[in-house]
């Protein structure tokens, strides 16, 4: 069997299970002990989307490459951070998958975003495409900057899902940018887009009426990504509680980064351990069946996950957030003010209400992709991920 196209089923027996220790394991927000709950632990982390490398899908542009092999790991760990917020926004963050169990409508309407063809939302084809923006040829390595950038843009044409993606440059998260981005009064296209299900399925976590959608609509979900580097060549240990403390939030959508061009997508930490779903297994493009059905084993890791030492991770990463509502944002806004006191956790961005007056760059925030004004929206997105203002003490 050609090594590049094993599938992590194939190579259950090389990973390693969760460690006997009284270290909590936790997971997007979420608790656990390895002695109670390793089956909950193994559950939670099957549910999540896993985008790997793939093979024979149609050729990006008509004429690109066939595969991501080699090159797209960073495109899959931004679909993978970029579909845990979709299941946040339409199924929730208690959803679980179960294989073989018959998943809801709104499931697969969050995985058809991501299938391997021009007209996914977020698909490899528009990361690739709408990377060219960024300086990116079809084909060339991104950082998590130029990423983070790229699924913003493509957000803009997702009106099911209706969010507002906010990119926190300059390791500065503007409070009031953020509400000026999510508060509107216009109609909650995702509520009006979504597909018919049963009457007893929630919909955002609340039964589908007219006037829970109204006062939804006044916030719009919030998917917040702060790119930083956090040292010159290796992460400064003096960033490393902090960073353990963003996977304990419960609007942690975790962290895109991992070494020197390998990505992967980091969802919690147990110890001194990060916990990843790695891309890097080329697996057979995903077509419907005969039936239309969409096999989806194939998107979801069922073993344990992979583990690495958080002293080994690339300084340059980006951090992901997501806010259903306002009150999700305020809770956000004082854990983060919290942990700027806790003792030997040095913050790893600033949290201010207003813009300081030093910040040069314009503010972008309402610009939309067919904007007069596309130069300058061009030149605000810095594509080179090396150029991050350097975190020091």
């Amino acid at each position: 069997m050609d090594a590049a196209t094993l599938t992590y089923d194939t190579l259950r027996f090389e990973y390693e299970d969760f460690p006997e220790t009284k270290e909590p394991v936790w997971i997007l927000g979420r608790k656990y002990s390895v002695f109670t709950e390793k089956e909950e632990i193994l559950l939670d982390v099957t549910s999540r989307l896993w985008f790997t490398y793939r093979k024979n899908f149609p050729a990006i542009g008509g004429t690109g490459p066939t595969s991501d092999t080699g090159w797209g790991c960073m495109l899959r760990c931004g679909q993978m951070i970029f579909a845990q917020a979709l299941v946040c926004r339409h199924l929730g963050r208690d959803w679980r998958w179960i294989k073989g169990k018959r998943q809801m409508d709104n499931y697969f309407s969050v995985l058809n975003a991501f299938i391997d063809k021009k007209d996914s939302y977020y698909s490899i084809h528009q990361i690739a495409q709408m990377g060219v923006g960024e300086g990116k040829s079809i084909g060339q390595w991104y950082g998590p900057n130029t990423v983070a950038q790229v699924l913003k843009k493509l957000a803009a044409f997702d009106t099911w899902s209706s969010l507002a993606v906010h990119i926190a440059m300059d390791n500065t998260v503007v409070m009031e940018e953020i509400r000026r981005l999510c508060q509107s009064n216009l109609p909650c296209a995702g509520a009006a887009a979504c597909p018919a299900v049963e009457s007893d399925v929630l919909y955002n976590g609340y039964p589908e009426e007219a006037g829970v959608r109204d006062r939804l609509s006044l916030w719009k979900p919030l998917v917040l990504l702060i790119p930083l580097r956090l040292g010159l060549t290796e992460i400064n240990e003096a960033y490393i509680e902090t960073l353990k403390h963003c996977f304990m939030m419960p609007q942690s959508l975790g962290v895109i980064g991992g070494k020197p061009n390998s990505a992967h997508y980091f969802i919690g930490y147990v110890g001194e351990e990060l916990i990843y779903l790695d891309p890097h297994t080329t697996q057979p493009a995903v077509e419907p069946n005969d039936s239309g059905c969409l096999p989806d084993e194939s998107f979801h890791c069922q073993h344990p996950p992979c583990r690495m030492s958080i002293a080994e991770l690339d300084p340059s990463i980006a951090v992901g957030f997501f806010c259903n509502t306002e009150e999700d944002f305020n809770n956000w806004c004082q854990q983060i003010r919290k942990l700027s006191l806790v003792r030997g956790a040095l913050p790893m961005f600033e949290l201010v209400e207003r813009q300081p007056s030093h910040f040069s760059n314009p503010d972008v925030l309402n610009l939309t992709p067919d904007s007069s004004d596309a130069d300058r929206l061009e030149r605000f997105f810095d594509s080179e991920d090396e150029d991050f203002e350097i975190l020091s003490l």
